[in-house]
């Protein structure tokens, strides 16, 4: 590294099974670097990325998670997407002292201090989420996922909401994460079978799309028993056709909808360097994000060196496109703003419930009370 710049990593997928999300990741990513280095760099000096794509594969992301921390004399990585990535990563990162900065939403339960954590935990998606489906829809809930670590925890943290108010959780099953059409058109005939009042769904990438289709093309009624999913944002939605989707339900703390002064300039921003019909989400917003923390917290600690980093950005208090954020300084994860948004027929979504205030983060779900009540009437 020269003494002329700053130099990181950046580890999103912009191929395989999770290319359309892991590139919104890297464009909100990008977009924030380039913001930054527009109005002078840190001190400055720019940020330079040092980007590969691992092309959603695990053994890739540990490979050159290696190669960023040894042979590209990189420190700080901005990175993962899946749990999956995310673990295959870790003890990379902690062997060489490394900060990763994840933005994805997460099944929660861990705790690194070579992590800095700026997504979703399951009390600020999945709670209010559960509660909405009962409340709107009925109490016989379906769910279907992936067989990897993040639906099997999202799973039983939402039948555990589910039962503990009363609904009932009417069959739970995995699918590979690359599932075919015959094992997707198998759980659509099952649907019609059981009969639910709503599926929760943790179907991931190529075939969460292909999902989403054949739905629509079974004919079931999407107002009355909708796909509710933590990830299924607006630009998934796009690559479906939003045709295929007005009715189902998003769980999330961005929605591109918002109306705020931040949200607009990133918006604006966002469509003018990457095209007018892309849209923003709740995975280029929090990766967008994490980049003008880590300014931020960098131009204070003067240095890439990690603990300065890393002591610097737990006292960040920023106005994000989503609201103001905070870090959780005994969790490492931010204060989020919940929301609950139904997809309209233009592709975005109508936000349907949001909480009054950001939502302190309880990975380990030691302080949260599933029986509370979230929604209002």
């Amino acid at each position: 590294m020269t003494d002329g710049e700053w130099r990181v990593g950046v580890l999103f997928s912009r191929s395989g099974v999770t290319q359309v999300t892991e590139t919104e990741h890297f464009f909100g990513t990008a977009l924030a670097i380039e913001e930054i280095n527009a109005a002078g760099g840190v001190r400055g000096k720019p940020i330079v990325p040092v980007a590969y794509d691992p092309g959603g594969d695990n053994a890739a992301y540990r490979n050159l998670a290696r190669r960023l921390l040894t042979d590209d004399d990189v420190n700080i990585i901005f990175g993962g997407s899946m749990s999956a990535s995310r673990k295959a990563v870790l003890p990379l990162v902690e062997r060489h002292n490394g900060l990763l900065f994840y933005p994805s939403m997460y099944e929660g339960f861990e705790y690194s201090e070579n992590v800095v954590y700026t997504g979703a935990t399951l009390n600020q998606n999945t709670f209010a989420l559960a509660e909405y489906l009962l409340r709107h829809h009925g109490p016989r809930i379906l769910l279907v996922g992936a067989d990897y670590i993040y639906p099997r925890e999202s799973n039983r943290v939402m039948r555990d909401v589910i039962e503990a108010k009363g609904g009932v959780i009417i069959s739970e099953r995995y699918i590979p994460i690359d599932a075919d059409d015959d094992t997707l058109q198998s759980v659509i005939s099952e649907i019609r079978r059981l009969k639910p009042n709503a599926i929760f769904s943790t179907i991931i990438g190529r075939p969460a799309q292909r999902f989403y289709r054949m739905y629509a093309e079974a004919g079931i009624d999407r107002a009355k028993v909708p796909i509710a999913s933590l990830t299924m944002a607006e630009t998934e939605i796009r690559e479906i056709g939003p045709h295929f989707c007005t009715g189902h339900i998003l769980s999330a703390t961005y929605f591109q909808t918002l109306e705020n002064p931040a949200n607009n300039r990133f918006v604006s921003a966002f469509k003018a360097r990457f095209g007018k019909d892309l849209t923003t989400s709740v995975w280029s917003q929090p990766a967008y994000v994490q980049i003008h923390l880590f300014a931020r917290a960098l131009e204070r600690a003067g240095s890439l060196e990690t603990h300065r980093i890393s002591e610097e950005i737990l006292a960040e208090d920023f106005l994000a496109p989503e609201g103001r954020l905070s870090f959780d300084a005994d969790t490492r994860h931010l204060w989020l703003h919940p929301r609950i948004g139904v997809a309209r027929d233009d592709g975005l979504f109508d936000i349907a419930w949001q909480a009054p205030g950001p939502i302190r983060p309880d990975p380990y779900l030691t302080a949260s009370r599933i029986e509370d009540v979230w929604l209002e009437a």
